[in-house]
């Protein structure tokens, strides 16, 4: 009983400076507001404004519901361990594990206080160097994806997929609609590497290859960045593929070149031309708004002098399947040896270890 005393005394400790750390009180002011201005007639009028609230009102109730829920629970279990009635000892250990597992829950929402962690986002992937091996691992990493978001219970839709030749995908572009997304995603923006007994050399030598991920956030409305219509090339083309019956047959597909920053966004998902315009539109609004705070930023850190710039070589993440088995995060050196399972999905230990990495490095 002495054990579970202690073991209950710091955990009261670590919950209280959790507390010292949140403005509780502001939350709920905030959620207040939010809620009373989703109750206006109008609300729906401004459907992104609305599912924007929306969200945030889902956020900030989930994160003060869990809060209320582990200090009763931890006033429940201290007022047991105060009984010293041994009969208690096996419901007390019970009720400490579930107290211990959502304080870590409780704990991770403070790693998603970025300006748009609490946003949906964008996901790209692009075959890099490795001929048809970094094609075949560009759509390996894309049903990995697919595979995280089924996990963590968001909403993917592929808005473009550029099929390779031989095998393997050239690029794919993914939206990511649910809790967290870009907070949890940013975390794979980079470039991956992957090493195997490459399927397509008849020497079955071991090969490396390479795929960029990029992840953007969804910024609702405009964001900082307004674009101008006249610097847009909107071209319309018929969708590739392999053929089928999913290929699209009319000139649907959209490509829209920014003028003045070269960037090229195509969306080829949907038949109807107009919502692969508005989506196209979406991502260009996105890569906008990624380059101007990367810009704002490089500016800064070259006015500190430390300023680098990122080029393909430097990798973030190994998937290594011969001649071991091992999947290792180059910053955060957090590391499994069952790539089955990351290759599943099974991404989020590597998620948090960079996002517990990051928090270490601003504190």
């Amino acid at each position: 009983m002495q054990e579970l005393k202690k073991n209950a005394e710091i955990l009261r400790d670590r919950f209280q400076v959790f507390a010292a750390l949140q403005d509780r009180s502001a939350k709920k002011q905030k959620l207040g507001e939010l809620e009373s201005v989703s109750l206006q007639p109008n609300f729906w009028d401004d459907n992104i404004r609305a599912q924007t609230v929306m969200q945030e009102i889902s956020t900030l109730k989930e994160e003060i519901e869990l809060y209320d829920d582990i200090d009763a629970k931890l006033n429940e279990v201290e007022e047991f361990i105060s009984l010293e009635d041994e009969a208690y000892t096996a419901e007390i250990e019970q009720q400490l594990a579930v107290l211990e597992t959502e304080f870590h829950r409780l704990e991770y929402t403070r790693m998603f206080e970025g300006k748009y962690d609490q946003s949906d986002a964008i996901l790209s992937i692009h075959a890099g160097t490795g001929g048809v091996d970094a094609q075949d691992w560009a759509e390996i990493l894309s049903r990995m994806y697919l595979r995280l978001g089924d996990k963590m219970g968001w909403r993917m839709t592929i808005l473009e997929r550029t099929v390779a030749e031989e095998a393997g995908i050239k690029s794919a572009e993914i939206e990511v609609k649910g809790a967290r997304a870009y907070g949890y995603l940013k975390a794979e923006h980079g470039v991956h590497r992957l090493v195997r007994i490459s399927p397509f050399n008849a020497k079955k030598s071991r090969e490396t290859s390479f795929a960029l991920v990029e992840v953007l956030p969804l910024v609702p409305g405009n964001g900082d960045v307004q674009i101008d219509e006249s610097d847009l090339r909107i071209d319309v083309y018929r969708a590739g593929g392999h053929g089928g019956q999913g290929v699209n047959t009319t000139d649907s597909a959209v490509r829209i070149t920014h003028l003045p920053t070269g960037i090229v966004v195509t969306c080829q998902n949907e038949r109807s031309q107009l919502q692969n315009k508005q989506n196209a539109l979406r991502v260009l609004q996105a890569r906008l708004q990624k380059r101007h705070e990367e810009e704002f930023e490089a500016a800064m850190e070259k006015t500190k002098g430390e300023y680098k710039q990122g080029t393909w070589g430097n990798q973030i993440r190994s998937y290594v399947l011969q001649p071991y088995t091992m999947v290792k995060d180059h910053r955060t050196d957090h590391e499994v040896s069952d790539v089955d399972a990351v290759l599943d999905g099974d991404l989020e230990a590597f998620m948090i270890a960079y996002l517990k990495h990051r928090m270490a490095g601003k504190s």
